[in-house]
C-alpha cells in the first residue's frame, strides 16, 4: 500500500528562515525520482531548485507561485510504494535523507517527468495520508542542501558524521568541523551579500499624526509600495547592520593606471585565455592584503576579539537582473590572473542566469567593489558586514596628468578604501591603499611577491 509522505522547504542555510516560490517543476500526478528538484524558490540570497528526497507520486502542491513560505512549511505531498512509482524512481528516499544533491551523481536539472495514467492517479488519490517515517526508521537526516554540497565537494563522507542537532541532525557546522580536522586548517563560515551603497529609508521615522478632527491625506495618485523582502530586504539588513556596527572610514588616492592597461594588452595578445582588469586588480588586492592581513579580517564583537583570516575569499560586485549580489572566489590568494578571470566569468554568468547558490554569495572576507563599470568616478562603500574593508574602483578614464615632469594625458582611475577603524588604524589603511595604487601605476611591483 501506497504511503504518502510530506517533504517540507528545508532550511536552506546562513539563517534564511523563509523563501519565495518562484515556479513549481512539477505538477499533481506527475512522478519524480529521488533528489528531483520539484520547485525553484527566491530566497534572500539566490534562486535555489529544491530536491525531494522521495521517489514516488505528487498528490498534493502547498502554495502557489509568489507565495512566502517559512522553513518548514510542507511544500508538497508524495506517495511512494506504488506501481508506478516504483518504476525506475525508488521508494526509499535518498540514502542519508539529503535534501540537496542524492547519494551519488548530482540530479539532471529540470528533468521532464511523465504524467500518470488517470486510474493510477484515481487510486493515488485514495491512499490515505501517512505520518512521514520517524528518524529512528532510517538513516540519520540532514536537511541542508548546502550541507550536503558542502560535503560533496570535499569528498567528505556524510554516513561517518554525528549529528550535533536535533535528534542527530547534520548540521554545516558538523561538515566544518570534520573538514578542519582533516584539513588542519579553520573553515570559513561567515554571512556575506549585497554590496554597493544603497540608499534606506530611515528606521526610526515614524509618520506624523493627524491633528485632531483631521481626516489623513490619502497617498497620491502613483505611489507604489515595494516589501523589503527577497534580496531588497537582504540588502536593507545588511546595510543597516554594518552602519550600527561598523566604525567605518574611507580614504581614497588617484592613480596613473596607464601602464596597468598596457600590461593588459600585451598578456592577451600574447595568445591564451584573455585576461580582465577586474581579474588584475583582484591579483593586486590579495598582494596587498598579504602585505597588510589586518584588513582580510572581522571582529567578534561577543569576544571582543579581531578574527584574521589566512585565505582570501574574494568578494565582487555583479549585476543581476534581480539586483547587485556579491558572489565570492573562493581563495582568491592561490589564484593567477588567468584563473581569477575565469572563475569571475563563471560567477558572473551563473549570477545572470541566476544559478548562484546561497554557499556561492557567502563566506567572503574581503570585498573589490568595480563600480566604474556604472560610469562613476568614486564613492564610499558601505562595508560588506562582518568584513573589515572593501576597495572601490572607479572608471579609467583619459585626464591630464603630470607624467615624468610633463603633463600628458593618461589613464586615471580613483581608488577608495572603506576599513573598520577597530581592525586598523589609518597609517596601515593608508598603506595599503598606496601599495595597490603602486601596483596599478608599476605593475612590476607585483613581482615582489612572486
Amino acid at each position: 500500500m501506497a504511503q504518502v509522505l510530506e517533504f517540507k522547504l528545508p532550511d536552506l542555510g546562513e539563517g534564511l528562515t523563509e523563501a519565495e516560490i518562484v515556479r513549481w517543476l512539477v505538477e499533481v500526478g506527475d512522478v519524480v525520482a529521488i533528489d528531483q528538484p520539484v520547485v525553484e524558490v527566491e530566497t534572500a540570497k539566490a534562486m535555489v531548485e529544491v530536491p525531494c528526497p522521495y521517489g514516488g507520486v505528487v498528490t498534493a502542491r502547498f502554495g502557489e507561485e509568489g507565495t512566502e513560505l517559512p522553513v518548514g512549511s510542507t511544500l508538497l505531498t508524495v506517495a511512494v510504494g506504488t506501481p508506478a512509482s516504483d518504476a525506475g524512481s525508488g521508494n526509499e528516499g535518498s540514502g542519508n535523507v539529503l535534501v540537496g544533491y542524492g547519494t551519488g551523481a548530482p540530479p539532471a536539472r529540470r528533468r521532464r517527468v511523465r504524467r500518470l495514467a488517470a486510474d493510477v492517479v484515481t487510486s493515488v488519490a485514495d491512499v490515505p495520508a501517512a505520518e512521514p517515517p520517524g528518524r529512528d526508521d532510517g538513516p540519520v537526516p540532514v536537511i541542508s542542501p548546502l550541507v550536503r554540497r558542502l560535503a560533496r565537494e570535499n569528498g567528505l563522507e556524510l554516513r561517518e558524521l554525528t549529528g550535533s542537532g536535533r535528534d542527530g541532525l547534520i548540521l554545516r557546522a558538523d561538515v566544518e568541523q570534520a573538514l578542519r580536522a582533516a584539513a588542519a586548517q579553520e573553515a570559513i563560515a561567515q554571512e556575506a551579500t549585497l554590496l554597493p551603497p544603497a540608499t534606506l529609508p530611515d528606521p526610526t521615522a515614524r509618520p506624523t499624526p493627524p491633528a485632531p478632527g483631521t481626516t489623513p491625506a490619502l497617498p497620491a495618485d502613483g505611489v507604489t509600495r515595494t516589501p523589503l523582502r527577497g534580496i531588497r530586504g537582504a540588502v536593507a539588513d545588511k546595510l543597516s547592520r554594518s552602519r550600527r556596527e561598523i566604525p567605518d572610514a574611507t580614504c581614497w588616492v588617484d592613480a596613473d593606471a596607464t601602464e596597468l592597461m598596457r600590461a593588459r594588452a600585451a598578456m592577451n595578445a600574447a595568445g591564451g585565455p584573455k585576461i580582465s582588469v577586474l581579474a588584475l586588480l583582484a591579483r593586486i588586492c590579495t598582494a596587498a592584503l598579504a602585505r597588510f592581513p589586518e584588513l582580510n579580517s572581522s571582529v567578534d564583537t561577543e569576544a571582543r576579539e579581531i578574527v584574521r583570516f589566512d585565505r582570501v575569499h574574494l568578494g565582487f560586485a555583479a549585476q543581476t537582473e534581480r539586483g547587485l549580489v556579491v558572489p565570492v572566489v573562493r581563495d582568491a590568494q592561490a589564484r593567477d590572473a588567468e584563473a581569477l578571470s575565469a572563475e569571475f566569468a563563471r560567477l558572473t554568468e551563473a549570477a545572470r542566469t541566476g544559478a548562484l547558490t546561497p554557499g556561492d554569495l557567502t563566506g567572503g572576507t574581503f570585498t573589490l567593489n568595480n563600480y566604474g563599470v556604472f560610469g562613476v568616478d568614486g564613492s564610499t562603500p558601505i562595508i560588506n558586514h562582518p568584513e573589515a574593508a572593501m576597495l572601490g574602483v572607479g572608471r579609467i578614464v583619459a585626464k591630464p596628468w603630470v607624467h615624468e615632469g610633463e603633463l600628458a594625458v593618461r589613464q586615471v582611475v580613483q581608488l577608495s578604501l572603506t576599513f573598520d577603524h577597530r581592525v586598523c588604524d589609518g597609517g596601515t589603511a593608508g598603506g595599503f591603499l598606496r601599495y595597490v595604487a603602486d601596483c596599478v601605476e608599476q605593475p612590476a611591483v607585483l613581482l615582489r611577491n612572486l
